[in-house]
């Protein structure tokens, strides 16, 4: 069965996996949860990903998930824009989450990025994620 939304159910397994206290998830591995895990893992969210095949032709990401004091860093990981109803930002109208203490993830033109990167590199796209 073919799946409708793969970061969707990716951030659904970080999200259950740090409520369950586990230090690791897998996923199915794909250029853009690739690109998404490589944000969470420059803004600190994450520990880190690796890629390996399951068999070929078939790969799968592991996530280390990232603890501090025993309380999961992502407090609130949530998809915004979903395949019925897309969500894109020019960068100025670009809303800041939680006061700029998360992050919104962006697909632009010239790749995945965090908002502080998209106003940097002054770019807009689809609002992929919002994590706190």
């Amino acid at each position: 069965m073919t799946m409708t939304d793969p970061l969707g159910d990716m951030l659904t397994r970080i999200r259950n996996g740090q409520r369950a206290r586990k230090t690791a998830v897998t996923a199915p591995a794909s250029k853009l949860r690739t690109n998404v895990l490589e944000v969470l893992k420059r803004e600190g969210f994450i520990r880190g990903y690796s890629q390996y095949e399951v068999r070929p032709g078939i790969s799968e990401i592991k996530i280390e998930l990232k603890y501090h004091e025993g309380e999961p860093v992502i407090r609130e990981i949530s998809r915004v824009s979903k395949p019925g109803r897309r969500v894109y930002s020019k960068i100025k109208d670009l809303t800041r989450v939680y006061n700029g203490l998360g992050v919104a993830i962006l697909s632009t033109p010239q790749g995945v990025m965090s908002d502080a990167e998209a106003r940097t590199a002054n770019v807009g796209g689809e609002v992929l994620c919002q994590v706190f």
